[in-house]
């Protein structure tokens, strides 16, 4: 980090002008302040990598709507309330994915959750039990984008399925959500204990999303050492 006795050894050496020196000075402090916003908007998104666009191997051997994802990551989805949804077997790059794009919206400003889906869904439930339900269920509805991993794992029973139908409608046009999961959008709605709830929040979700279907070799593997190799 810069710091002002750097500064001012440099308006000596290059025998700057006072106002040049003010303004670097000044933009030195603009600089340090958004990057302690950063770094506290990073941390309680609650990612569990620091996962980034620059980051993901784009020559991975994996099959996907590569011009859409790249679409997303200009934000314009958050502009517009829209959603996303990563779908595709296990180890496909879906949770990096989501959480690279929440890398970016904290980058741009913007107040990001990440979690699992079974975190969220214990956390309504606890909530339930000490009469904090309601304060908890605005912490899942306050960010501007909410990242909701590995949705579908297993099936909910009447209370999951209602906070789980409570989140997304609340969220619907309002903020923007991203859901990963191992199954496509048709499967999803007989996860649901009442299948009425499932297909109300489900039209909403799936009308309102950019849904990336991705296939293909395990990234994961790739991400191991030695995992290099699989390229050829």
């Amino acid at each position: 980090m810069i710091t002002l006795p750097d500064r001012m050894a440099y308006a000596r050496k290059t025998k700057l002008e006072l106002q040049d020196v003010l303004e670097l000075i000044l933009q030195d402090e603009i600089d340090r302040r958004e990057q302690k916003n950063l770094t506290m908007r990073l941390k309680r998104a609650s990612f569990t990598e620091e996962q980034t666009f620059e980051g993901f191997d784009w020559d991975a051997p994996v099959t996907f709507d590569r011009q859409r994802v790249r679409d997303l990551f200009s934000l314009g989805f958050l502009e517009r309330h829209e959603d996303a949804l990563f779908m595709g077997p296990a180890g496909v790059g879906k949770t990096f994915l989501a959480s690279a794009l929440g890398h970016a919206a904290c980058r741009a400003g913007r107040h990001v959750l990440f979690l699992r889906a079974d975190q969220l869904l214990k956390q309504l439930r606890q909530a339930r039990a000490d009469h904090s339900h309601e304060k908890t269920l605005r912490r899942f509805l306050a960010p501007d984008l909410l990242i909701i991993d590995d949705f579908g794992l297993r099936r909910l029973d009447s209370i999951q399925s209602s906070d789980m139908y409570e989140v997304i409608i609340e969220r619907h046009r309002r903020t923007s959500t991203i859901l990963t999961s191992n199954r496509t959008v048709e499967e999803w709605i007989s996860l649901f204990d009442d299948p009425i709830l499932a297909q109300s929040a489900m039209d909403r979700l799936a009308h309102n999303a950019h849904q990336v279907v991705i296939e293909g070799q395990s990234y994961r593997i790739r991400l191991r050492p030695g995992g290099e190799s699989l390229k050829n």
